[in-house]
């Protein structure tokens, strides 16, 4: 292994993973790297012979991460640019040009990054669906994987770099269409297109790169195995809070499927138009999930000023016609209460996954420490539902619905507290019954005590030797003859 990471080269029992995924096994650096997919003939150079441009030669990381950023941009433009066009044949008399598509194009492909951004009149929209971001999402994962086949990226050590050359253009794109899109009418965010764009494609393009470099099993070894447990424990806890709130957004807008075919009615979209709503729909899917999640915390979440739908209540005033909207409860009362103990019961079960999981991902024969690292995993799982939270909501302009969705750092405290203090006692469980039935665990367990017993040997002493001990007086014969010599006794001996 320490060899691979040296010069590049695979060791042979992972040379054949490796060539399944069509990486480069060979050192970046070297002249004589064998083309991608083929191994260099026994008695000639590697080059010889190939066809132009399958020299073996790797593209550099900059020129890679610019055009893969360039190529994730022109695509997602022109997805939304379809996505505007059909909306603007369905409605001709909205007054838009082609230049008003592009531009609209534009500030939606922004607002798939999540960047709010200033209507004229209205005030700010940072109420974003966040099904968008999985368009983005997907092409930098392609991105990332593309730089790292191209750039002939083999090591560990190099990913950062080639992460780094995709991210850094990529944010100055959408920058730049931050700036081109701006009109009187609508005005994007440029700092948090510049943002957003770096973070995304850090995250997902980095996700595609280390998954084209080995596969997750691989590079999940590489990590240290407490840090593997937390993220296990985390993931696991985070899988069971999305489920639950897709369930529970899901019942709740099956109860109120009345509610939905009306309001869908009277907007009377069409047939294209339909099918762009619908599409909405599907785009705020998980921002209603993160919604969910928050009311089973307990915070719950507002749709505007004074408002607020929590299990203790209800108060809404007037909604947006979105036919959506029809699964919001009205009242608490509706609920029944096994469904309500339900609710509330979510997030102590993804605790206890997420501690069970923490546990038999890397047991320790210390049982006073595994609670500990259950209880991390709480705060990793509260952290990350804190960030989902802040971003499922925002502001709807400058009016009564400036304040719409769940606190971000409501969510995250209650989520630690809840999540990991059922974490803490299932690792601690979970812990135990693994030291009672693995030898080994058992073993570590007893040797360790046993060193503990030797830097203290009363502790030895007390631990095995349970009877009685008789104390000699060594200065006991020498006043034994007569009593007269005997010291006195008593407070007469005081100075």
């Amino acid at each position: 292994m320490l060899v691979w990471q040296v010069v590049g080269v695979a060791p042979r029992e992972m040379a054949a993973p490796l060539s399944d995924l069509g990486l480069v096994t060979t050192s970046t650096r070297s002249g004589t790297s064998a083309p991608r997919g083929r191994a260099a003939a026994p008695g000639r150079a590697s080059g010889e012979g190939d066809a132009p441009g399958q020299d073996g030669a790797a593209r550099p990381l900059v020129v890679s991460g610019a055009i893969a950023a360039s190529a994730v941009t022109v695509t997602g433009l022109v997805i939304m640019t379809l996505l505007v066009l059909a909306g603007w044949i369905a409605a001709p008399h909205s007054g838009l040009g082609l230049t008003g598509v592009l531009r609209t194009a534009t500030d939606l492909w922004l607002a798939a990054h999540h960047v709010g951004f200033t209507l004229k009149g209205a005030g700010r929209i940072g109420m974003l669906p966040l099904g968008l971001v999985l368009i983005p999402g997907a092409l930098l994962w392609r991105a990332g994987r593309w730089v790292v086949r191209t750039g002939e990226v083999t090591k560990p050590a190099e990913l950062g770099f080639s992460v780094l050359a995709l991210a850094a253009p990529y944010a100055a794109v959408c920058g730049a269409l931050a700036l081109a899109s701006s009109s009187p009418l609508a005005s994007p965010s440029l700092p948090e297109a510049v943002l957003a764009g770096f973070l995304l494609a850090v995250c997902a393009g980095g996700l595609g790169a280390a998954r084209a470099l080995a596969p997750w099993g691989r590079l999940a070894q590489l990590m240290p195995p407490r840090s593997r447990s937390l993220v296990l424990g985390s993931a696991g806890a985070l899988a069971v809070l999305a489920a639950g709130g897709a369930i529970m957004a899901g019942a709740s807008l099956a109860m109120h499927m009345g509610e939905y075919r009306a309001l869908n009615a009277s907007l009377a979209p069409g047939l294209v138009g339909g099918a762009l709503l619908l599409l909405a729909q599907l785009a705020y899917v998980p921002n209603a999930v993160g919604w969910a999640v928050c009311y089973s915390l307990g915070p719950g979440f507002a749709f505007g000023t004074a408002t607020v739908v929590a299990p203790t209540g209800a108060a809404l005033g007037p909604l947006p016609i979105f036919p959506m909207l029809a699964a919001l409860p009205a009242s608490s009362a509706a609920v029944p209460g096994w469904a309500s103990a339900g609710m509330l019961a979510l997030p102590y079960l993804a605790g206890v996954l997420g501690g069970i999981l923490v546990a038999r991902a890397a047991p320790t024969p210390v049982a006073e420490v595994a609670p500990l690292w259950g209880f991390a995993s709480g705060v990793v799982t509260g952290c990350v539902t804190g960030v989902l939270a802040a971003f499922s909501g925002g502001p709807l302009g400058s009016g009564r619905l400036a304040a719409v969705g769940p606190s971000g750092w409501q969510a995250a405290v209650v989520a630690t507290l809840e999540v990991g203090v059922s974490a803490a006692v299932a690792a601690g469980i979970a812990n135990w019954l693994r030291l009672r039935r693995d030898p080994v665990l058992a073993a570590a367990r007893a040797s360790r005590t046993t060193g503990d017993r030797g830097r203290f040997p009363g502790l030895a002493g007390r631990a095995e030797d349970t009877s009685h001990q008789i104390y000699l007086d060594p200065w006991a014969g020498e006043h034994a003859g007569d009593p007269e010599e005997r010291p006195p006794l008593g407070p007469s001996v005081l100075p």
